[in-house]
């Protein structure tokens, strides 16, 4: 079953993000996978941030605007990263809302705004992902012990080991 045809402002959006990218006018934007194709491509390109947050805007299938919000998070400032959850449909918030508290988390680990006695009490909230991300960005020695000994998985354990080496 053929997606709906792309709105009007949708679809100057989509076009916009052409130009942006340099690339020529696709002629059908109702395939989903074209439309995923070229706002990957944009996540990468912080000019054209301000258009695809339009096309996010107006974006009819919930998952595919998902799909692009989770992907670009991290390479948003934290103070845009709620503006572009709260674009998105209710019904697929929870993953990226979760991940800009991940980030927030993350963030607050490097600048050493979290100790590890506050991470302790937080840790078991930790998902994998955030777990290993912190082993990967934190020079903590007292939160890199703390995942060494409580980390969810040996991985994260073993890991989190290692780069107390």
């Amino acid at each position: 079953m053929a997606e709906p045809e792309p709105t009007d402002l949708l679809l100057s959006s989509l076009r916009q993000l052409e130009t942006v990218l340099g690339r020529s006018p696709a002629t059908d934007y109702t395939d989903g996978h074209a439309r995923w194709d070229l706002y990957r491509a944009v996540t990468a390109v912080p000019e054209g941030h301000p258009i695809l947050f339009r096309a996010i805007c107006c974006e009819r299938d919930a998952s595919l605007a998902a799909g692009v919000v989770g992907s670009l998070l991290e390479r948003l400032a934290p103070e845009e990263r709620n503006a572009w959850v709260q674009a998105l449909d209710p019904s697929v918030r929870g993953f990226s809302v979760r991940r800009v508290q991940e980030l927030d988390v993350l963030e607050a680990v490097t600048s050493r705004n979290l100790t590890a006695h506050e991470a302790r009490a937080a840790i078991d909230e930790w998902s994998d992902w955030l777990q290993l991300r912190v082993i990967a960005a934190s020079d903590d020695t007292d939160i890199l012990r703390l995942l060494s000994e409580v980390g969810r998985t040996k991985r994260i354990r073993n890991t989190a080991l290692s780069s107390l080496s």
